[in-house]
């Protein structure tokens, strides 16, 4: 069965992007040659689900092409209804039934990009099975929190920790079924 995986950063204090969803941070640890086993993690999907503020973030800064290489099929979760674009799919119905639907279907695993919001509905419904987290060193001190309350507790078995020149340290946990 498919896995639904979290590959985000955060700073040191927790924050995934900084107030009004700064995500500048980020930049203390780009380093040319480096994308922190982003595209290693990337050929184990063919499914993107992400947050509304987040994916236009990305694109803004980026550009569609991040998210969009016709190869996958994304999903950016919204309240307000907008027409799809290519593999591209604005969704607003229940996050649980497009990840129940998801799973049943043949497929590499489903990336989870964020934002808070849909992490911590996925969270709350433990549909995350993998967390890959990078942790920047900077303590933003206040902004978006990656994890939030209200949440059930979840058991997590450790699989490993990288490190890197940057500072940045890389979290990878399983969910202890």
């Amino acid at each position: 069965m498919r896995k639904v995986k979290l590959f985000i950063a955060t700073s040191l204090d927790g924050f995934i992007a900084q107030p009004n969803d700064d995500l500048s941070f980020l930049k203390l640890v780009e380093k040319e040659g480096e994308d922190y086993g982003y595209a290693a993690f990337t050929s184990t999907i063919d499914t993107i689900i992400i947050g509304r503020k987040t994916y236009d973030y990305v694109v803004k800064e980026i550009g569609a092409s991040h998210y969009d290489n016709g190869k996958r099929d994304v999903y950016v979760v919204t309240r307000t209804e907008r027409p799809d674009s290519g593999r591209i799919k604005f969704y607003s119905g229940s996050l649980v039934e497009l990840i129940a639907k998801l799973k049943s279907e043949k497929g590499k695993d489903i990336y989870c990009d964020g934002g808070a919001e849909v992490v911590n509905e996925l969270l709350k419904n433990d549909l995350i099975d993998e967390l890959t987290i990078s942790i920047v060193p900077i303590l933003v001190g206040n902004g978006t929190r990656l994890f939030k309350e209200e949440r059930p507790e979840q058991l997590l078995e450790f699989v490993s920790v990288k490190t890197f020149e940057t500072g940045l340290i890389q979290l990878h946990y399983k969910r202890k079924k």
